[in-house]
């Protein structure tokens, strides 16, 4: 492809890595050099790359309809909403609606809280608590929601200010590194952050049960979910439960809100529903709330490519592979070996503050002191310089952070990866790890 014509991606800040094809776990670069994509693309391959299978049911679907309006049943809907409802959701989220990523998932989500509250008679009941380290999506609605300054830059004129509680997290607790009373310190927040908004004014909680990719695998302290969601149902606050990221058995659980023990009001999960072979992500929900919506003569309006046919036939298919395969249990046991392999070689390194994570979703934060805990400077681009290394070793790793919160490496690779994979990820970090050393 000549370089001149050449336009892509819109912004001229960087010539993109040129990707001819992939398979399985890997990545294969123009220059004919092998990737391990250890980042699962945005933390969304699931199944590994290249899947003929996938392939077949799309094309199937292609043939038999291009586009369907979605409100309408086709036999890719039907069967995705059986395979949904049979072996995946929890049993009290039995509503569904379709949309085609996860931006327009999470914005649906909040739109459906706040219709809830209003056919309740409630409509007083409409903001939005979120988090102070998060990322929801990047539509107007949910980059405001988002605890993630960077992608809010040069459009803060025109985002509106949500109440944020404080992401608990163990690492960076004010009372100290994994302080015994972090989860009543972060319980607390949540309290006086609902007293201050006031309850009867508020629809609803937006909240990742682990956090992605803006911190870096960021678990909450033991015993914060319970307390948070019995706060929130006393008063009368629904639980969103963003999943985009942990859904689909990225925690090693078919859910995050699974892993931890939560009963979310309103689920979305996105990515690895299809595992990068279509675009599509849901919104699930209580009953209720969708039989409470229709007396109230309310619209859950959809979006043009919501359920597309094609989409819906790709995440069947993805899905039955993840449980045919036992790719969860694969995803949970890889997890914990690759874990426990590079917290063995690293975590008394220097520069990196913690390594962490559930399943095939790990974060490294690396950090200047690791005493203080003290970040190496914003313009030293240290997240940025450490995945170049790792791609000279053949490991493709993805940035986490949020500019504030920084210097972040995620791995979040499909579930089929072993101990080749493992060993290459290791090699990659310690390669990455050793060039910010030695500068």
């Amino acid at each position: 492809m000549p370089e001149q014509n050449v336009k892509w991606p819109f912004l001229p800040a960087q010539t993109p890595t040129e990707i001819t094809h992939a398979e399985g776990a890997y990545l294969y670069r123009k220059d004919g050099k092998k990737i391990l994509d250890a980042a699962g693309g945005a933390v969304v391959a699931n199944i590994g790359h290249g899947r003929p299978e996938v392939a077949d049911a799309v094309r199937g679907a292609l043939v038999n309809a291009s586009y369907v309006i979605p409100l309408w049943l086709t036999p890719e809907r039907e069967n995705l909403v059986n395979e949904l409802t049979t072996h995946w959701l929890p049993k009290h989220l039995n509503r569904i609606h379709l949309a085609s990523g996860g931006s327009e998932a999470n914005e649906a989500a909040v739109k459906i809280a706040i219709q809830y509250h209003a056919s309740q008679g409630n409509p007083k009941r409409h903001k939005i608590l979120s988090r102070s380290l998060s990322y929801h999506g990047t539509t107007i609605t949910t980059a405001a929601i988002s605890g993630h300054l960077s992608r809010k830059k040069g459009l803060e004129s025109i985002l509106d200010t949500y109440h944020q509680i404080k992401t608990p997290n163990p690492l960076r607790c004010p009372l100290g590194r994994h302080h015994e009373d972090a989860t009543s310190y972060y319980i607390d927040d949540l309290k006086q952050t609902i007293e201050s908004v006031g309850a009867e004014n508020i629809a609803a909680l937006i909240a990742e049960p682990m956090n992605g990719s803006s911190g870096g695998a960021i678990m909450a302290p033991p015993g914060y979910w319970a307390q948070a969601q019995k706060i929130l149902k006393d008063n009368g606050i629904l639980l969103i439960m963003d999943e985009v990221m942990t859904g689909f058995g990225r925690t090693g659980d078919r859910f995050g809100c699974e892993t931890f023990g939560i009963e979310p009001d309103l689920m979305v999960a996105g990515k690895g529903m299809a595992g990068g072979y279509a675009a599509i992500a849901g919104v699930y929900g209580r009953e209720e709330i969708a039989d409470s919506i229709s007396a109230g003569d309310l619209q859950v309006m959809f979006h043009t490519f919501g359920a597309l046919p094609q989409s819906c036939a790709a995440a069947t298919c993805v899905l039955e592979i993840l449980r045919r395969e036992s790719l969860l249990e694969k995803c949970k046991s890889t997890g914990i070996t690759l874990l426990n392999r590079l917290q063995d070689q690293f975590s008394q390194h220097p520069l990196v503050a913690e390594i962490r994570g559930q399943g095939m979703l790990i974060g490294i934060e690396v950090v200047k002191d690791r005493d203080t805990l003290e970040p190496f400077a914003r313009g030293e681009n240290i997240t940025n310089k450490m995945m170049a290394t790792a791609m000279e070793a053949g490991v493709f790793f993805y940035p986490g952070g949020t500019g504030e919160y920084r210097d972040i490496l995620c791995i979040g690779a499909p579930y089929i990866i072993g101990e080749t994979e493992i060993e290459l990820m290791a090699h990659a970090l310690d390669k990455a790890l050793a060039d910010i050393s030695s500068k």
